[in-house]
């Protein structure tokens, strides 16, 4: 398992290049896209400043705009580059810190990974919709509509095919990588709705909640005390 030291390879590119990398994100609680890159980046050691928006305030549009016309969250600023939207972001990362192999080395392993993000990244609707993130939570069975419920299916499926193919590894991939990042607001989900999983997959989300990255990212959730009603109100349902 990577912890949150650097990486001595890492610190010297960071001193060769002088990078100075602001990662802007929401609300730890809410904000799953944001939740991705910010924990890649912990696991990984790679040192960033975080800017946090409070999502749904009046300033938001506007505080959100200084860093990206995109008009939302994560932002990742590196020196005079701009790169905005989660996969994109982790993408960027894995070009510039090729040594900490961010994805897997294996490239048919590493094909299989980046299909599975572009999956989550462009899929799942209902399980958004249905079953926000929402960590501070308890809500055991709510949200669980046909399309929420075909959405955990296929979840659970890209799991099993994973240890399948690549044997039992604590991770998807063996090494925790971009894969476990982009999995682990997901495995938020799955914890706040009480989501019943095969003891193997069961296994994989408590290792993936139990790494030291998202535990950090869950305790500074649970120490917010910001609520957005109404994303608060659809947890519920």
């Amino acid at each position: 398992m990577q912890d949150t030291e650097i990486h001595p390879a890492l610190a010297q590119i960071i001193n060769e290049h002088r990078a100075r990398m602001l990662l802007v994100i929401g609300n730890k609680n809410y904000s799953s896209w944001s939740m991705r890159p910010w924990v890649l980046m912990k696991a990984f050691g790679i040192p960033f400043e975080e800017i946090r928006i409070l999502l749904g305030q009046p300033d938001t549009t506007s505080r959100i705009a200084e860093y990206s016309t995109a008009g939302k969250v994560p932002v990742l600023v590196a020196n005079d580059i701009t790169v905005w939207d989660s996969l994109a972001i982790c993408e960027f990362l894995a070009d510039q810190f090729s040594i900490l192999n961010l994805w897997p080395e294996d490239v048919a392993a590493r094909a299989h990974a980046r299909s599975i993000c572009a999956e989550m990244h462009a899929g799942f609707s209902s399980l958004r919709f249905d079953m926000p993130m929402n960590i501070r939570a308890s809500l055991p069975g709510k949200g669980r509509t046909l399309g929420a419920q075909a959405d955990i299916g296929r979840i659970s499926e890209i799991w099993e095919d994973c240890f399948s193919r690549y044997g039992a590894n604590e991770y998807l991939f063996g090494k925790f990588s971009v894969a476990d990042a982009y999995f682990a607001p997901v495995v938020m989900r799955f914890r706040t709705y009480g989501v019943s999983l095969a003891p193997a997959l069961q296994g994989y989300a408590d290792r993936v909640a139990a790494h030291p990255a998202v535990l950090q990212w869950m305790r500074e959730a649970n120490a917010e005390t910001e609520t957005m009603a109404w994303h608060d109100a659809r947890s519920e349902k």
